[in-house]
């Protein structure tokens, strides 16, 4: 069975390998200068010793400023550039008016590996809730406890052993009773037949390839099933294409995963197979970027039953593009779930081909999606140039707000891969009112379906509608990849609860250095929204080393030393338990 060599500092793993032809894997970054030095902080080591044999370390570094516990914290999951520094999580402190907002209080960070390629973290943080992050290219999943905010123990390890069926970790969707669901995006850690937990077989390409899978942890990370993402009679071999060929094509590769408990579903967005895609030894990649997303019935937590694998259409948009690799069905980064019970629908949106999708009743066993908003109106919106299109444009994060009135995005922007050049691009934030669109239930009428629809919206009246698109300009081939909600609010007596009603948002903007979609400027940024859906950059949301609005993780020093510049990825709003009521 394949190890990833996470006990020898320094060393790449082997799915970290595979993505190197790539260039997922990227040099390393100068070091900002003239940054102070941090005061002394408190060094606080928790460990767990992982199935792997090794015995994994998380260091809080925490600065006098994280004495004050009762507060709300944007914790952000940031690698190293610098591949012989260790990756860390980064405690913020979100709590409005506070005197060290925007500060970076604390840092844990992790050991003995290096280079994980910090991903996601699960989407929304609810009280009790361990804390997930996922090591892309280390193939391994750590898992915190966040009781004793801002500092976190760690809580448990999932390593490559663990996950024979499956590599890459990606997204995460924490349930209920404190079980998460993983999206696993690459192939099992060696070619050949990988038998899941219900005996279930599937033939796979090796790491980084095809089929990913799901995996089920418990709150300490340990693998509870993996459950196969790809059918077992195999799919369309001239849109599902691997490399190397299998007896049985797949598309599997499954990125964001989204759960409806009440419904008893789970969705996922299968994305590319990895370590070829983009590769220059490749010239055709167009099945390579996959357009499916897949249904599960989760009423069996630990053997959930595969419902339908749906294809997303192409639009008006397709017949301009110059590869179908641009066209809107095109790289199916991310599904969202509404959150009312009678909403069935569900929305997925598209990382090359830049539109999002709606299909109005997940649940049937062949759900009718449908476009229904193309982001060149939201350019338009953001005062874009007009040759500025959703092609190629890199939209990633994607989320529906607790009261299910808003559709949050994030777009990177028209990397130079697709042609443009740096000055006529831009990333996005967008907001999109889309409560006509859920009222209409099961008969919708909106359809991107003509061309001047894709540059100024569905002619039909429940189509989405743009409230606020705010640029977010990065020249450095990248932008605002992720995002998070700050789904709590405070109480008049200091406390916290939760809230349906969104109020501020926060992106990072970094993807996978070196990758066709770029690196980024490594900024974390606040951006507050107002009853309207009208967003507004948070500028008190500042870096206290630059002064400037929103961190900079292109910095010297850190409250662990003075390590460099670092990525920040995943982010997630949390409040320290004592005050979350």
């Amino acid at each position: 069975m394949r190890r990833f060599s996470l006990q020898r500092p320094g060393r790449t793993s082997r799915l970290a390998a595979c993505l190197t032809a790539v260039g997922v894997i990227s040099a390393l970054l100068t070091s900002s200068e003239g940054a102070a030095a941090s005061p002394e902080p408190e060094r606080v080591t928790t460990q767990f010793t992982a199935s792997d044999g090794v015995t994994y370390t998380a260091t809080n570094h925490m600065l006098p400023a994280s004495q004050d516990r009762g507060r709300e914290w944007l914790l952000t999951w940031a690698g190293s550039a610098d591949p012989a520094k260790p990756d860390f999580l980064a405690v913020v402190d979100a709590t409005r008016k506070s005197p060290t907002y925007g500060e970076v209080v604390n840092t844990v960070t992790l050991g003995p590996g290096l280079a994980n390629e910090a991903h996601h973290m699960q989407y929304v943080w609810h009280k009790g809730d361990r804390l997930y992050a996922g090591a892309l290219l280390q193939d391994t999943v750590f898992v915190f406890d966040t009781t004793a905010l801002p500092a976190l123990k760690l809580a448990g390890v999932n390593s490559t052993i663990d996950t024979p069926c499956g590599t890459a970790p990606d997204a995460f969707q924490v349930l209920r009773d404190g079980t998460a669901y993983a999206s696993y995006l690459g192939g099992p850690d060696l070619p050949g037949p990988c038998t899941f937990t219900n005996g279930e077989v599937r033939e796979g390409n090796g790491a980084a390839g095809s089929p990913g899978e799901i995996v089920r942890l418990d709150k300490n990370g340990k693998t509870l099933a993996e459950i196969p993402a790809a059918l077992a009679e195999g799919e369309d071999p001239t849109q599902c294409g691997n490399v190397p060929k299998l007896k049985k094509a797949t598309c599997a590769n499954p990125h964001g995963v989204m759960v409806s408990e009440e419904r008893n579903i789970m969705v996922a967005s299968d994305f590319v197979e990895a370590r070829h895609f983009m590769s220059p030894k490749l010239p055709d990649q167009t099945n390579l970027a996959r357009q499916t997303v897949r249904v599960w019935d989760i009423a069996n937590r630990n053997n959930p039953e595969l419902l339908s694998v749906s294809k997303m259409p192409d639009g008006p948009r397709a017949s301009l593009e110059k590869s179908a690799v641009w066209h809107e069905s095109r790289v199916v980064m991310e599904p969202a779930l509404p959150n009312k019970k009678q909403h069935k629908g569900v929305f997925a949106s598209s990382m090359l081909g830049g539109a999002i999708f709606y299909a109005p009743d997940v649940t049937v066993p062949e759900p009718k999606w449908r476009e229904v908003f193309d982001d060149t109106t939201a350019y338009r919106a953001a005062g874009a140039p007009k040759d500025v299109t959703g092609g190629g444009d890199a939209g990633s994060w994607l989320m529906v707000s607790p009261d299910d009135r808003y559709l949050f995005h994030t777009v990177m922007g028209q990397s130079t891969a697709y042609g443009k050049p740096l000055d006529r691009t831009t990333g996005m934030l967008y907001v999109l009112d889309i409560r006509k669109l859920l009222a209409a239930g099961d008969n919708p009428k909106c359809n991107i379906d003509k061309l001047r629809e894709v540059y100024h919206g569905g002619s039909e009246s429940d189509c989405p509608a743009v409230t606020s698109a705010m640029p977010i300009r990065d020249t450095t081939d990248g932008g605002p990849h992720w995002g998070a909600m700050d789904n709590f609010k405070q109480t008049p007596d200091g406390n916290y609860q939760e809230a349906e009603q969104i109020r501020r948002l926060a992106t990072s903007n970094y993807f996978i250095a070196g990758s066709f979609s770029g690196d980024g400027n490594h900024d974390v940024c606040m951006y507050d929204l107002d009853s309207e859906g009208k967003l507004k950059q948070d500028n008190s949301f500042r870096d206290e080393q630059s002064g400037t609005p929103c961190v900079d993780f292109d910095r010297t020093s850190w409250p662990h030393g003075d390590t460099g510049p670092a990525r920040p990825h995943g982010i997630l709003f949390a409040v320290s338990d004592s005050v979350l009521k």
